[in-house]
């Protein structure tokens, strides 16, 4: 990318990102909550390692990928530019075999949802820490379904009890809460509603599981007013995914 073009590129994500924060603040304050409570991921998946830069050096420190092999190339070329700790979220589904693979770089995994698949992030975890690969957990949320539909992803909330309590169990995981999203054709504020509720029995047995990961570019407001957490925004950020 030319200067001019990585110029005009960090004037245009400076200017959607700062309309974003203010959507964000403003959603909190009409819910009457403090903004610092929502934290911005922002979603860089299907975008160049360059923009990632250039949002680092716009403030941001959380970053949202939904596949791995995306993932792993843009966390090298960015780690060329950046080496500042940062934060970068698994937001997509996992396949059981791709959990080894995440480990190596996730700070947080938004999706999982079968007791297996929370197995196989414990094997791939461990793998990772005895490698000197991580330092730390891997941070997990218990993706749930709100409509009962699996083959979409996300646990139905009967079996989330023994989800938590497995993740929870583990000495290289980190329970961290819950993530959702609307299924479709439903009010977002009935999905987030029902998110909601289904966090707060989640609270009553793991109290320290506050996460709770809900809304996107187009319904960040009406997560936040139900206690989202976390918003994973890309396109009001980035702009629409870029052609391949």
């Amino acid at each position: 990318m030319s200067d001019d073009a990585s110029a005009h590129r960090r004037r245009e994500l400076a200017d959607r990102l700062a309309a974003v924060h203010e959507r964000l603040a403003d959603a909190a304050r009409a819910a009457g909550r403090d903004p610092s409570e929502v934290a911005l991921l922002t979603v860089t998946k299907f975008f160049p390692a360059s923009d990632a830069v250039l949002l680092h050096e716009l403030g941001c420190t959380r970053f949202g990928e939904s596949r791995e092999q995306e993932a792993s190339a843009k966390i090298a070329s960015f780690r060329e530019s950046v080496t500042e700790p940062v934060e970068w979220h698994m937001i997509g589904r996992v396949q059981r075999n791709k959990a080894r693979a995440i480990a190596r770089w996730a700070h947080t995994v938004h999706s999982v949802d079968s007791v297996r698949l929370a197995r196989a992030f414990e094997k791939g975890t461990r793998a990772a820490l005895d490698a000197g690969e991580r330092t730390t957990p891997v941070r997990a949320l218990l993706q749930v379904s709100l409509d009962g539909d699996v083959e979409r992803g996300g646990a139905v909330a009967d079996d989330l009890p023994a989800l938590a309590d497995a993740v929870a169990a583990s000495d290289v995981l980190e329970l961290g809460g819950v993530m959702g999203v609307p299924p479709l054709g439903w009010e977002p504020d009935r999905a987030f509603e029902r998110l909601h509720e289904v966090h707060a029995r989640l609270l009553r047995d793991h109290p320290a599981a506050v996460e709770l990961s809900a809304g996107m570019s187009g319904d960040l407001e009406h997560a936040i007013r139900w206690g989202s957490t976390c918003v994973r925004v890309g396109t009001a950020v980035l702009g629409y995914r870029p052609l391949a």
